[in-house]
């Protein structure tokens, strides 16, 4: 990793690249959204602007100017726009690899804190993927929001990089341990429906690009045993119940969605509506890629 933000040793290049990404903050979430007037057809100009604020910020907001906003054609067709091709069909999505998100009370697989109105704690996406199958990229559109609650807190995970690293740079070197955090094997009925998951937190793709894998929640998930892990491991956790300029709050409306990075993420609990035809209703998109690089700069974020 020569000349890399994300090299411990390479000091002045990460101090550079720092100053430049917390320079940016605080900000509006509005600032982050992008009216997409023809779903049908997005400009070249608005996927521009969001592969920019997505290249700065690792998360994007887009809003549906028109059109059916139930339609996962438009949503894969935005995916492909930005860049977005492989999806993960992961075991509960779709037969078209998006995932519907909705409370249900099937039983098994869908047991899933995911499928209920409680609370998600900050994670990012696909932690329990093999290692050739990670996500770095994600899709979530909002097809009717909840009636009450079910807003989004966002956090660009290059930023929690920082703020670790900041604090004490053995932290990023205890969590990009290819041991730092284990997912134990998934087990439905007595199968085996996904292995034992070990991995690290942090890593960094062959193109440079900084990928983190995590999960807040304390069931179901071991982390390294060692002293410096457990410290880093704490540190987050700390994280998540302060304050702080870097966390984005928004709560999708009909037509709108997220465009990111796999950034770091959570939903407050939520109240649908007791009208069946109206309750919370997301599309989730999981990729194996990230969103595209803009071509060329055309706007100031």
């Amino acid at each position: 990793m020569y000349n890399s933000p994300f090299n411990l040793n390479e000091l002045n290049t990460y101090q550079t690249w720092r100053n430049k990404k917390l320079s940016a903050y605080p900000l509006l979430p509005e600032s982050l959204l992008v009216t997409i007037e023809d779903p049908e057809n997005p400009s070249e100009a608005e996927i521009a602007q969001l592969q920019h604020i997505c290249h700065q910020y690792n998360l994007a907001l887009y809003h549906f100017a028109q059109g059916d906003v139930r339609s996962k054609r438009h949503v894969h067709r935005l995916g492909h726009k930005v860049g977005l091709f492989r999806l993960d069909s992961n075991l509960c999505a779709d037969e078209d690899s998006l995932t519907s998100l909705h409370v249900t009370s099937h039983a098994g697989q869908h047991d899933y804190i995911p499928y209920t109105n409680k609370p998600l704690s900050w994670h990012t996406d696909g932690y329990y993927n093999l290692p050739e199958e990670q996500i770095h990229g994600m899709l979530l559109h909002c097809a009717q929001p909840a009636l009450e609650g079910g807003e989004s807190w966002l956090m660009d995970h290059e930023i929690a990089y920082i703020l670790l690293r900041d604090t004490n740079p053995d932290y990023i070197h205890a969590l990009m341990h290819p041991n730092a955090f284990t997912i134990p094997a998934n087990i439905l009925n007595g199968e085996i429906i996904r292995p034992e998951q070990s991995g690290p937190v942090f890593s960094v793709t062959t193109a440079g690009h900084l990928h983190m894998r995590y999960s807040a929640r304390q069931r179901n998930v071991i982390w390294r045993d060692d002293p410096m892990t457990r410290e880093a491991a704490d540190f987050l956790l700390n994280l998540w119940q302060q304050d702080s300029p870097y966390k984005i709050r928004y709560t999708l409306q009909a037509g709108e969605g997220l465009l990111c990075n796999n950034v770091l993420h959570n939903r407050t609990a939520f109240k649908d509506s007791d009208d069946p035809t109206q309750t919370r209703l997301l599309y989730r998109g999981r990729y194996f890629d990230r969103v595209e690089e803009p071509k060329e700069t055309i706007c100031s974020v």
